[in-house]
């Protein structure tokens, strides 16, 4: 069983920044700045042969009031599920009351806690651990999360008593100070299919989220920029394997102003690449708008797989729906191919249906199909309508085969390749489409020509091969001369 770790604390104790060291990644937003963290942020560690995941939470000050409220509670629950808790405390702010209710909390539930003071840094550590002597938790371990100073002694405190893996060989993963962020590579398996909820603020996508889950994990509030982190949840549904990735809303480049949100949305766009699958939500009652399209034109750039949710479609008039309706037919013309769910996030109404158009989109964007296969696809498609003529010649397609996948690449060998228009271009990718029953997700046609790729490149000779061949020139030349006095 791999131990679950909490890291919990007030605001701005350097939970985040823990988290990144031990994690080896950069997942947690970091900044100066209390209250950061709101979701509860889980990853995967591992030192020395002992694997354990981590779990981020908000900060708790004892006196929450609106969203704040939610990241308490966010908090609590991550300390009632882990099996250790680091409470970390600021070794430079000293004791508060804030400390002295979350240490009284701990105690109750009787939870096995290490206290750790954090940002020991150019301070004296025996005297700013001595004054969390009050808590009754022991002597704190001083650590600097930012420099990794004391992070060994910790794990080593902490981990001491779990066992080793099995069936993996021991590596070295001590955290040394100052040692830069460095991902651990993991089985991408294990995820099952990755589903990114994106859209602009406030459209229900954490709501979604909780939805899909039947749990209230991520928080949700009536606020836009609620979620700052993407926030990774695997699950398992009907034996199948997900992961769902909550993200934060992203508004128009011209109304971010906050450092935080920049990074927000960093992260959001970096989700979209990391996903196989995106659903997309939008609001039923605020329509289409412009930033959709943008966004939607980013997930279809990265080549992810699509699936449009509308959410808030219910106590919409008839009229309304049947507007809404005809602006997606119109405006949303380019993704034709995803299919369109009209759903209620709140009350759960057509969430269900989602998974079925996930694993649709997902089978079709990973698919494999043979060279032959591909090859008379295009064969039919010229047969049925041939490629344009330039000066006065044909363009002619050979073969084709695939050259990747999620999104799946077609490449198409032939002459002329570079003056193909764009559209026969689509002609072929709807084709390709119809032909293999692809749904959700984008294709993208790719040329090959059948020119020299060598041509006009010469070799430079070096100087022992220049010699060489001014002596094979010269014997050759007093050969030529021998045959023709003999003559």
């Amino acid at each position: 069983m791999v131990p679950v770790i909490a890291l919990v604390g007030r605001p701005n104790v350097g939970k985040s920044t823990m988290f990144n060291r031990l994690t080896r990644t950069r997942d947690a937003i970091v900044g100066d700045l209390s209250g950061l963290t709101r979701d509860r942020q889980y990853g995967e560690a591992r030192w020395q042969g002992r694997s354990y995941i981590l779990v981020d939470t908000g900060g708790i000050s004892g006196d929450e009031q609106g969203m704040d409220e939610k990241m308490a509670e966010q908090s609590l629950l991550a300390i009632e599920e882990a099996d250790v808790v680091l409470f970390l405390v600021d070794a430079r702010a000293g004791l508060t009351a804030a400390d002295q209710m979350i240490s009284e909390h701990l105690r109750k539930r009787n939870k096995r806690s290490f206290l750790v003071a954090n940002k020991i840094d150019n301070i004296d550590p025996l005297a700013a651990i001595a004054e969390f002597s009050p808590l009754g938790m022991g002597n704190a371990i001083g650590v600097a999360g930012a420099q990794g100073r004391g992070v060994n002694n910790l794990l080593e405190a902490v981990l001491s008593d779990f066992p080793r893996d099995k069936d993996e060989e021991e590596i070295d993963t001590d955290v040394a100070e100052g040692e830069e962020a460095v991902r651990i590579p993991g089985p991408s398996e294990k995820d099952g299919i990755k589903i990114a909820i994106i859209g602009r603020p406030n459209v229900g996508k954490s709501t979604l989220v909780n939805r899909m889950l039947g749990e209230e994990r991520v928080i949700v509030y009536d606020q836009p920029g609620t979620t700052r982190d993407s926030i990774y949840i695997p699950f398992e549904r009907n034996e199948e394997k997900y992961t769902l990735i909550d993200t934060a809303g992203v508004r128009k480049r011209g109304k971010i102003h906050e450092e935080v949100e920049k990074f927000s949305v960093v992260k959001t766009l970096q989700a979209i690449k990391d996903a196989n699958v995106v659903i997309f939500v939008m609001d039923a009652r605020e329509g289409v708008v412009d930033h959709d399209l943008n966004l939607l034109g980013f997930a279809l750039e990265a080549g992810r797989a699509i699936v449009i949710a509308l959410n808030k479609w219910d106590g919409m008039q008839p009229s309304e729906r049947d507007y809404v309706k005809t602006e997606l037919e119109r405006r949303l013309f380019f993704v034709d191919f995803a299919d369109i769910h009209f759903i209620s996030a709140l009350h759960g109404t057509g969430v269900g249906n989602l998974y079925q158009s996930v694993q649709n989109s997902f089978k079709s964007a990973v698919t494999r199909w043979p060279t032959s296969r591909l090859t008379q696809i295009l064969e039919d498609a010229v047969s049925e309508h041939q490629p344009p003529m330039v000066n006065s010649r044909r363009i002619k397609l050979r073969y084709a085969h695939l050259g990747g996948a999620n999104p799946p690449i077609i490449v198409i060998h032939g002459n002329q390749v570079e003056k193909v228009p764009k559209s026969y271009s689509r002609y072929l990718e709807n084709t390709y489409r119809r032909v293999l029953k692809l749904v959700g997700t984008p294709i993208r046609i790719e040329y090959k020509g059948s020119d020299n790729p060598y041509e006009g490149n010469k070799n430079t000779l070096t100087d022992r091969q220049v010699n060489k061949k001014r002596r094979l020139m010269s014997h050759h030349k007093k050969a030529e001369k021998k045959r023709k006095d003999k003559r």
